[in-house]
């Protein structure tokens, strides 16, 4: 599998039971198919719709039926569609349970930078910023070294997203756990070593006694009792 399907697949086993859960774009929408089975989840996208499952079939698209990114998503049985102010009171009404979002940057106080300058052909803010302000639980999914260059780092050097940490950290080689005394390692990914971890890591790393290998989620079956349902 792809680094990025793996990310999907570790983010994916933080999914719990009858929770709202924002999909960033990008990388993080990939987390809905493979939601944990025996469980519902009830996906909220930031452009107005909760109760969407995973990318239909090809051939199924229904061109007004995307997550904020644009990606094409299956819309379930009762699923609704609001507007942005409605979808923006949730989040900032703190009413979300869980949130995933791509990460440009995580510094070893767990703060997260994953926007960039306004005006430049790079990311820019979107609805992050309430994101990490509003939800439960903030998960940051993403690419470990960008062209060899770290992206867990001791300092941000791109402007911050919030004024607050995130809450779990997966990258495709380790789970990382922000705490007051800094990042600890808690998992790696199939086949890299604590070593591999620490030498592509520019941030300090709190690394306990054994560093178990990282469980990975499996491919949602559409019908299964795994697929995310709306509310």
């Amino acid at each position: 599998m792809d680094a990025k399907e793996l990310i999907a697949r570790r983010v994916a086993l933080e999914l719990r039971h009858n929770t709202l859960v924002n999909l960033g774009i990008g990388l993080p929408t990939m987390v809905s198919n493979y939601v944990p089975s025996g469980i519902t989840v009830h996906f909220q996208s930031e452009n107005g719709i909760i109760g969407f499952g995973a990318a239909p079939p090809e051939g199924m698209e229904a061109a007004d039926l995307t997550d904020a990114g644009g990606r094409f998503v299956s819309a379930l049985p009762g699923a609704v569609a609001f507007d942005s102010a409605m979808s923006f009171a949730l989040i900032r009404g703190g009413h979300l349970d869980m949130t995933v979002l791509g990460g440009l940057q995580v510094d070893e106080r767990g703060w997260l930078a994953n926007w960039m300058v306004p005006g430049k052909m790079v990311p820019g803010m979107g609805g992050a910023m309430d994101l990490v302000s509003g939800a439960r639980r903030v998960i940051a999914a993403m690419i470990h070294t960008q062209k060899g260059v770290a992206k867990i780092v001791p300092e941000l050097t791109l402007p911050a997203t919030a004024a607050r940490p995130v809450t779990l950290v997966v990258t495709d080689m380790a789970v990382l756990m922000p705490t007051p005394e800094g990042l600890v390692l808690r998992e790696r990914a199939p086949g890299v070593t604590v070593a591999e971890i620490i030498a592509a890591t520019a941030a300090r790393l709190i690394v306990p006694g054994e560093v178990p290998e990282m469980t990975l989620g499996a491919p949602t079956v559409p019908g299964a009792p795994g697929v995310a349902v709306p509310i």
